[in-house]
Formats: C-alpha cells, sequence, structure tokens
C-alpha cells in the first residue's frame, strides 16, 4: 500500500541502536568541526534529523555534537539549509540541559526564529518569555520591512500561546497596530522574482514568468525584434497572456523583463552617445517615455506597444541623446482566484507570480489572527462591560455608531478588531469567486472555515458586530447547504449560531437539523470531515441546550463517521458517548454498537453501489462483493438496510441476523476488523455512562438485551470472544446493581442456558449468568424466589453441565473450559445448599465429576492443572455439602456476613470458616452424620 516503504524507513531509523547513532555523531562533528558545509555535512544532518525524530523515545546526543549544532546554528556563515536542520535536530532532542543557546546576541531575525523555535522547545517558562521579550523588540523597532518579520510571528504566536501574560501592555498594543496595518495595507502589486528559474513554475501562478536567454555565440547585432523574442520568449498559446500582438495592451507585465532586455542589448553593443548608469547602457530612442509610474507613461498595466517589437518595447520615439531609465516600473496588479484582477486590498485568497513581504506578512497576519483575539480577550479600555452587553446587542445606534466610527481614532485592540472583520468580510466574497485551480478551490474552503471562527471570535468579544454580520452569514449558510463541496465550511457557521443564535433570532434548531441529517449520511467516508465533525459536537455540547435532543436523536448517523473511521474516532467517541446516550435512547444505542461492523459493511456496500465507476475508489478493492451488492438491492432485504443505515433513532430494535449471513463476505476487510476492535473499548464507556442513571426498568431492559444479542453478533475474526468478555463482565454489574434481575427474568435465564448447547466465545457470558443465577436465586436477596424457581434452574444446569463434560470435543464444540465446568459444580451447591432435598443428587453428581477429573481422558482434554482444579473445586464441595448447616452459611450468606469485616477480620472471615470445615471433614469424617 502508498506509504509502507516510507513507514518501513522510519521504524528502521527508529531501531538504530546507540552505538551507530554514535558514529553518525562523530562524523557530524567531524564535519561541522572544520567548517566543511559542503554536501556531506548536509546529508549527515539529514540523517542524524531522520534518526532522533523517528525514535518514539527521547535521544540524547553527545555534548560536543550539541555545542558544533548550536555554533553552526549562530554562525552568520552557516547555510540557511544546514541552519534548519541543525535547529530541527536540536527541537528533537529537547528538552536538553546541554543547550547554551540565547537570543540575545543573535542578529540576523532568520537565526533568531530559529534559536527561538528550538528554546521554545525547552519548555522553560523563563526562557519563554526571555525569546518573547527579544522578538518584539525586533518587532517595535523601526527597521524596513523585510524578510525578518516572517520569521517571527511564528515565534510571537508561540509565546503567547505558552505564556499569555509574557507581553505587557504597550507591546501587546505595538503588534495590534502593526497586525492591522498587515492585514489591511499590505500591496495590491505583484512581487518581483529574485530568480529566473523557468518560466511557469510557481504553484499559484496567474502572471508570466519571463526570464532573460542569451543569443546563442558571437556574431553581428541581431535586428531589435529578433533580440527581444530571444530575451523574452513567447507564452505559450495556453497561458492567459498569450496572443498579445502589436498594438494590444495585456495586463502589466513584468516590467523587470523589458529592463533586462536593454541591459543586454547595451552589453551586446554600444552606441554612439550612450551613458551607462547602474550597468544599464540603453538608447534614448527605445526608452522614451519609460517612467516610474510604467511603460510609456501609461500607467501600470496599460502601455501603448510598439508594432515593431510587439508588447515589449515602447512605441514613442525621443531625441538622438541617451538618458538613464529613472526607476523600474511596477510590477502587476494580483488577481483574485478566478484570474480577474483584484480591485480590493490583499488577503491570502489573493493570487500573483510572486509576493512582496508585505503580502507575505498579510497571509501570517491572518493565521495568526484568531488565537491573538483570544489572547487580546474581550477587555481593553473601549470594550463594553459583560453587564451593558446585552444593552448593546439591543442597541440599534450602537451598532451605527459603531460602523461609522473612523478605525483610525480607535484603541489599537479595537482597531485590530475592525481591521479584522473587514478582512473576514473579504474572504467571504472572495470564496464565492470560481477559483481556476484546485488547490485554490481547497485554499478557499480553509479560509472560509477560518474567517467565520474568527467572526465569531469577533462578535463574542464585541457585540456591535454582530448584526453587521448576521446577512453575510444568513446568505453563506443557504449557499453553503447548496453546495457539497464547502460542507466542512457549515461547522463553524453552525457554531456561531449556537454562540449567537438567540441574539439573532436564527432558527438554529433546522441547522442542527441539517447538520446531524444530511452531513453523516452523505460524507461519512470524508476522515477529515468526520473528525472536525466530532470535535465540533464535543466543544459545542455545552451550548446545545434545549437542541441537544436533536444531537442525541440522531445517533445513528454519527456512528457512522465511527463505523468508517474507528481508530481515530474512537477516543473522541468515548468522550463524547456519555453526552448522547440517555434513557430512551440508551437500549437502541447498545443494540447499534453491537452491530457497528455490521454498520461498517454495509456503508462499504452503500458506496460500492453508488459512486462513478470514473472516480477513485473508498472501499477495500481487494475484496469481491458482488454477491453482497445483489442483496443489497434485493427489496427483500431493504427493510433490514434501511434500518441498519437510518438517520435517526427509531425507538426500536432489529434483529439483523440475516444480514449478518449476507455481508459475511465483507467481514475480512481491513475497516470491518478494525471497527470490531473499537466495539469493546465503546462498550465500556456506554455502560460506564448509562449506569450513572439507569433506573430499574432500563437495567432489565439492558440486561434482557445482553442476553439476546450474545448470541447474534457478526463473525468478525476474534470479535465474539472480546465483546463477550465485556458483555459478561456489564452483566454482573447490573445484576449486582439490582439483585432481583435474576428472579424477574427467571425465564429468560433458563431458556438462556437451555438453549446454548455449550460455551460461546471463550464460555465468558455463560460463566457470569451462571455465577449470577448461583448468588442472586436466593430469598435473602428477593422475597419472591421459590424452591420451585430453584429446581427448574438447579436441572438446566445439571443437563448443561452433564452435556459439557461428557460430549467430546470437535471444531465445531471446543473442549469446555474448566472455568465454566468449576462455576457450574459451586452454583449447582449454592442451589442444593438452598433446597437441602437436592443435595443428594448434586453429591452424586460432585463424586462423578472426581472420578472424571482423576481420568487420563480429562487430562488430555483439558490438561493436568485444569484437571487438577477441577478436581479440587469438586472435593472442596463435597466436603462442604456433609454439613449443610456449614454449608449455607459459607455458600448462601446474610447481608450481615457479606459484609467487608468479615472478610478483614481473621476472627470471623470465611476462609477461616472453610479452612476450619476442610479440617474437621479430613480429620475425623467418621464422626459427621451420614
Amino acid at each position: 500500500p502508498p506509504g509502507s516503504g516510507f513507514q518501513s524507513l522510519l521504524e528502521r531509523q527508529g531501531e538504530i541502536r546507540d552505538e551507530e547513532l554514535g558514529r553518525l555523531c562523530s562524523r557530524v562533528c567531524a564535519l561541522l568541526g572544520r567548517e566543511d558545509w559542503g554536501p556531506d555535512a548536509l546529508d549527515a544532518l539529514r540523517r542524524l534529523f531522520l534518526i532522533v525524530s523517528a525514535t518514539k523515545h527521547g535521544r540524547r546526543l553527545e555534548q560536543p555534537c550539541v555545542e558544533l549544532l548550536q555554533a553552526a546554528l549562530c554562525s552568520p556563515t552557516c547555510p540557511e539549509q544546514l541552519q534548519l536542520l541543525c535547529a530541527a535536530v536540536l527541537r528533537e532532542v529537547s528538552p536538553s540541559r546541554s543547550l547554551s543557546l540565547t537570543c540575545d546576541r543573535v542578529q540576523n531575525t532568520q537565526q533568531l526564529g530559529l534559536v527561538a523555535s528550538v528554546l521554545l522547545a525547552q519548555g522553560d517558562r523563563r526562557q519563554v518569555g526571555s525569546v518573547g521579550q527579544c522578538a518584539l523588540r525586533v518587532l517595535e523597532s523601526r527597521q524596513p520591512e523585510g524578510p525578518g518579520l516572517r520569521h517571527l510571528l511564528p515565534v510571537v504566536s508561540k509565546v503567547t500561546n505558552l505564556a499569555p501574560d509574557a507581553l505587557h501592555e504597550e507591546q501587546t498594543n505595538t503588534l495590534n497596530r502593526r497586525l492591522g496595518d498587515w492585514l489591511r495595507h499590505a500591496s495590491v502589486q505583484q512581487g518581483i522574482a529574485h530568480s529566473s528559474g523557468g518560466f511557469f513554475s510557481t504553484p499559484r501562478a496567474r502572471q508570466v514568468r519571463l526570464g532573460t536567454r542569451h543569443l546563442p555565440g558571437p556574431g553581428p547585432l541581431s535586428p531589435l525584434p529578433a533580440l527581444t523574442r530571444a530575451l523574452v520568449p513567447e507564452p505559450p498559446p495556453s497561458h492567459p497572456y498569450s496572443g498579445f500582438g502589436a498594438g494590444s495592451q495585456p495586463p502589466s507585465l513584468c516590467c523587470s523583463v523589458v529592463v533586462e532586455a536593454l541591459d543586454m542589448l547595451a552589453r551586446v553593443t554600444c552606441l554612439t552617445g550612450c551613458e551607462r548608469s547602474s550597468g544599464a547602457c540603453v538608447p534614448a530612442a527605445a526608452v522614451q517615455g519609460l517612467s516610474s509610474e510604467g511603460v510609456g507613461g501609461q500607467g501600470r498595466g496599460s502601455c501603448a506597444m510598439s508594432p515593431v517589437l510587439g508588447p515589449f518595447w515602447p512605441r514613442t520615439q525621443g531625441p538622438a541623446a541617451l538618458r538613464v531609465l529613472p526607476c523600474l516600473p511596477q510590477p502587476g496588479p494580483v488577481t483574485e482566484v478566478d484570474g480577474a484582477v483584484a480591485t480590493d486590498f490583499f488577503t491570502v485568497l489573493s493570487t500573483g507570480q510572486h509576493f512582496t513581504e508585505d503580502q507575505w506578512l498579510n497571509v501570517q497576519a491572518f493565521s495568526m489572527l484568531r488565537a491573538w483575539l483570544l489572547h487580546g480577550g474581550p477587555g481593553g479600555s473601549s470594550t463594553p462591560d459583560a453587564d451593558d452587553r446585552s444593552e448593546l446587542e439591543g442597541s440599534t445606534l450602537s451598532v451605527l455608531s459603531a460602523a461609522s466610527t473612523a478605525s483610525h481614532l480607535l484603541p489599537p485592540q479595537e482597531r485590530l478588531r475592525e481591521k479584522a472583520f473587514e478582512y473576514c468580510q473579504r474572504l467571504i466574497e472572495q470564496s464565492n469567486r470560481r477559483a481556476l485551480r484546485k488547490a485554490d478551490s481547497e485554499l478557499q474552503k480553509a479560509c472560509l472555515v477560518e474567517a467565520v471562527l474568527v467572526l465569531d471570535v469577533l462578535c463574542r468579544q464585541d457585540p456591535s458586530f454582530l448584526y453587521r454580520t448576521l446577512s453575510c452569514l444568513r446568505a453563506l449558510h443557504a449557499r453553503l447547504c447548496g453546495d457539497p463541496t464547502c460542507v466542512r465550511a457549515l461547522l463553524p457557521v453552525a457554531q456561531f449560531f449556537l454562540h449567537h443564535g438567540e441574539a439573532a433570532a436564527v432558527d438554529a434548531e433546522a441547522v442542527y437539523q441539517h447538520l446531524c441529517t444530511r452531513i453523516p449520511a452523505e460524507h461519512f467516508h470524508s476522515p477529515l470531515l468526520a473528525l472536525e465533525f466530532v470535535q465540533f459536537c464535543r466543544a459545542s455540547l455545552p451550548l446545545f441546550g434545549r437542541h441537544l435532543g436533536v444531537l442525541r436523536s440522531s445517533f445513528p448517523n454519527l456512528f457512522k463517521f465511527l463505523a468508517w473511521s474507528s481508530p481515530p474516532l474512537t477516543a473522541e467517541f468515548v468522550a463524547l458517548l456519555p453526552s448522547l446516550v440517555d434513557a430512551g435512547t440508551a437500549v437502541e444505542m447498545l443494540d447499534l454498537l453491537l452491530d457497528l461492523p455490521c454498520l461498517t459493511a454495509a456503508l462499504d456496500l452503500q458506496l460500492r453501489s453508488s459512486q462513478a465507476a470514473s472516480e477513485k475508489p473508498l472501499w477495500d478493492v481487494s475484496v469481491r462483493a458482488a454477491g453482497c451488492l445483489e442483496a443489497f438491492r434485493d427489496p427483500q432485504y431493504q427493510a433490514l438496510f434501511q434500518h441498519l443505515l437510518r438517520a435517526k433513532a427509531s425507538g426500536t430494535t432489529e434483529r439483523l441476523v440475516p444480514l449478518h449471513q449476507l455481508l459475511q463476505p465483507l467481514a475480512g476487510c481491513a475497516r470491518v476488523a478494525q471497527c470490531a476492535e473499537a466495539v469493546p473499548i465503546l462498550l465500556q464507556a456506554f455502560f460506564a455512562a448509562v449506569t450513572q442513571f439507569a433506573d430499574g426498568t432500563l437495567t432489565s431492559q439492558l440486561a434482557l438485551l445482553l442476553l439476546e444479542r450474545s448470541d447474534t453478533l457478526y463473525e468478525v475474526p476474534g470479535y465474539q470472544a472480546r465483546v463477550h468478555k465485556v458483555l459478561s463482565s456489564q452483566f454482573l454489574a447490573l445484576c449486582t446493581r439490582r439483585p432481583s434481575l435474576v428472579v424477574e427474568q427467571a425465564k429468560e435465564l433458563l431458556e438462556f442456558v437451555g438453549s446454548l448447547g455449550g460455551p460461546h466465545g471463550g464460555g465468558h457470558m455463560l460463566t457470569s449468568v451462571v455465577w449470577a443465577i448461583g448468588e442472586y436465586l436466593s430469598v435473602s436477596w428477593d422475597r419472591r424466589c421459590t424452591v420451585e424457581q430453584i429446581n427448574k434452574f438447579f436441572e438446566a444446569l445439571e443437563a448443561l453441565l452433564f452435556e459439557v463434560t461428557q460430549s467430546r470435543p470437535s471444531a465445531a464444540l471446543p473442549a469446555c473450559p474448566p472455568q465454566v465446568i468449576t462455576v457450574l459444580m459451586t452454583t449447582l451447591t449454592k442451589l442444593a445448599s438452598r433446597s437441602q432435598d437436592l443435595i443428594p443428587r448434586v453429591s452424586l453428581f460432585l463424586s462423578k465429576m472426581r472420578t472424571l477429573a482423576q481420568s487420563p481422558a480429562a487430562g488430555s482434554a483439558h490438561g493436568e492443572e485444569d484437571a487438577r482444579a477441577v478436581l479440587t473445586r469438586a472435593t472442596e464441595l463435597l466436603n462442604l455439602l456433609k454439613m449443610p448447616s456449614v454449608a449455607q452459611f459459607v455458600l448462601t450468606p446474610s447481608a450481615e456476613v457479606s459484609e467487608p469485616r468479615y472478610h478483614r477480620d481473621t476472627n470471623t472471615a470465611l476462609p477461616l470458616a472453610l479452612s476450619t470445615v476442610s479440617r474437621l471433614v479430613e480429620r475425623d469424617a467418621g464422626l459427621l452424620p451420614g
């Protein structure tokens, strides 16, 4: 499968021994010690990073290696790639006492960002504050906007996350102002290429990337059009800027190309009267009209073109004197994702061939915006107090005044919020455009999600934004409901209405119904959406309020996520189950949990029957399921499949044994097996939640369902045995909570014992049921217990014990576990002690069991140790029955004897009573009656 080779590589690197790691460290030290920063050092550091990152436990590097890594990281002459690897290795071995890094003496801001990342990985709170102060001093300085600031913003974001109080008020205000400027006032012109590594190479290019090309070989000066065509090749016909001929006016081209062409021309020949400046020898007749505003003085994006040179040379002619090009024309404007020229301010969804530094800062500022707003909180000099918010939310005047306030008059925090609001509104508008590239389409969805989340934070911190946001989000919700490709964006919209639904007078229940009904049913196969949906449900539980019933009734739909992507979602559902289950849905939820692997198989069939052949299969293609598909479409089984794939709770349970048989070919699928492994964990979480509120009626219903479902499980390898372990322990727990269950469900228990024909799934469920019968079928627990009931159970259990001990083991009926035999013998003895007419029958049976346990056949069938355990138990029970009054005291203790003191006090403990009886019986058996 894809990725298996990479996974095996990681496993091999993680298993490398310390000796080999030491040799690699020595090699790294040798290379870094002589400052041999060539390819060998790069390869050695890559190998070192792979090893330390692939190891689950922390790796310790030798002190000289750590010191050389730090020295290379802080060296001003060390190549950038090497510094990145040094920082990555040091982060992987953090926390470490060997580090001696500090931010104080680092001058290069890129190095400062790398050093800060290592120090933050140490986890020392004092270092976190020091790193934050160092980064903020650089950000507060009036240095020119450069690439260094890009490396510091992630540091500041991490610092505020680790230590929110590390920043002073003045520093916070400064960063608020700069973030607002970066968000709203980034350049709308594309950046200039810093290298000429190809024509159409950048991933989000919307402009032609034009490079220079030298003329082949020496020779006379080529004609000007030929030189221009050689320097600036014609773009391919499919490119958006192809086809611009003489006199046409294309979008603004990268004017550095013209300059490079002119510079090349000057190097090829130097005409009389030329003047060289800044490396450019340019004929005045050629450059007349080139100005700082654009080619031919027409302004950026529109220049008069010469029919001789096509789109790359100005038509205007000037005097013969040569003149110097004053400055480079501006590149073309950034564009939208649909290719249109941007007419508003720059955002993360703006596209271009190259980004300027302030545009990169714009992108980074948006990426940390939500976390920074949450760090700032609702406080501030201009933010209303909590007591005044309800009045403000209903005030139309406050909305109008907030909307009309000049942003530059606001305090820094409020100004940043205003800029953030405008930015998010623009992103929502941009997300409505039809992207030309799939990557841009995915970016639109991600930015839309983040924009709505930021708006939610803004409205919670300042309610005056709420009424400016509502109309936009209502229209957005209506658009998203009809677009299945943007389904992930519905989650933050729903969260917004959860926070503000009442104030906004929105029909929140309709939003939740759509969310919980359609999304899981149609998109259960999306693992990322599944995780986000379940996390949304968990995070929003306190906000659902009276709408929590919508979520609870939709648990069959939510379980589709769980059935299809069980490994990553098991822990999430363990945390979510206590909020999903209630008295009305507990029985139905337990039934569906037991059928969860069957639900996985049914979802697999649903995809196979609905997905187009041209799409990539989402199921296991190695499993053929032609017969299952026919059954899925067969009207005879439609009702059962519809019940299993239902979207909401129906209030009923259905026996799906026919589907278990039909879906048996899919039981070997990896996805079904993974789901089967998760069911026992989910069952434990379910019962832990149910026992908190279950009354007598619900307890009886759950116990009855356990009996019914114990032998009707989907046959996945190993599934039955794992589930029976959980069901058996939970059945005992239910009986302990309500001992009268045994008398109340005597008929069902007798049917269960009589219909088994032997233990299943390791005998766990049978052992628990038989033990519960022997423990709680007594008048001391329920006054309704009668001798007739005791006799009926005795006969049923006696027949079962005879059957499991006399039958020969086979593939269909394996040997009965010794635990089942010993529990059956003990339960029969308990029942006989309560109805002493049965003592002769059980004594005779126990004598036969002793003889059977001593036979060679028993030793070969069960093993010597198991046969010895059966023999010991039979002997102990026979000895007890020789003293019926003591047997009743030991096997049916009263409530007083069951108290803990009888097990802690050495004078009254039951083990003392048992040992006393054994000594009496063994030493003087002739004195005992009978």
